[in-house]
């Protein structure tokens, strides 16, 4: 059974290199290549691919919107990402919105086509170093939220979502329909039960821990 695939990518370099990979591969097809992302919803509607080889740094719309669209449209297309890095957010939400392949442009073109043919068959081919640490990451926020949840109240933790999102006083008592003496109230509890002496160091404490 042939493979079809769709190639994405903003570079023309790139896309050659990639039709030739898969031009000596006798089960693999090319049905088109996109170069931006704005292209790419339209293209796996129209073509119905099996697999859909997607950059994530890409003018117009990036990987990641353009993976949103496609859970939206819930598309059978297995998406595939061949990306030059990733970051730990990254790798998170790509899994998070179905991908079943993460491979880096570093590396062999031949892991490539195994990837391909691994997803295709149903399985997953996820690059270890990145998909570990983001796992890892995941997981520390997590045993941190358990943590924060222990200690804050619901209100509270919404109020330091608040202040991290530079919100005053005043628009915070808005927001929450309180005081503005029953915010600095809550904040004086919120310091103390975090350790932290000012708004900057909330604010980093909670981007920190994955607050905002």
């Amino acid at each position: 059974m042939t493979i079809n695939l769709v190639l994405v990518d903003d570079h023309p370099l790139v896309l050659n290199g990639l039709q030739q990979l898969f031009a000596v591969e006798s089960e693999i097809s090319v049905l088109a290549c996109c170069t931006d992302g704005e292209q790419v919803l339209q293209t796996v509607i129209h073509y119905q691919p099996d697999i859909l080889i997607l950059d994530l740094k890409m003018p117009r719309k990036n990987g990641l919107a353009v993976l949103r669209e496609l859970q939206k449209e819930k598309l059978p297309t297995k998406v595939v990402l061949l990306t030059a890095a990733l970051d730990d957010d990254e790798v998170l939400e790509a899994i998070r919105l179905g991908v079943r392949g993460v491979v880096l442009k570093e590396m062999a073109p031949q892991l490539l086509v195994q990837c391909v043919n691994k997803v295709h068959a149903g399985g997953e081919w996820l690059e270890k170093d990145s998909v570990g640490r983001a796992l890892e990451k995941m997981l520390k926020r997590e045993t941190e939220m358990q943590y924060i949840t222990q200690i804050l109240t619901r209100r509270e933790i919404k109020l330091v979502k608040l202040v991290a999102n530079g919100l005053s006083n005043k628009l915070i008592a808005e927001k929450l329909f309180i005081a503005e003496g029953t915010v600095k109230v809550h904040l004086h509890n919120i310091y103390d039960k975090l350790q932290v002496k000012s708004r900057v160091a909330l604010t980093l404490y909670a981007q920190e821990k994955g607050l905002v």
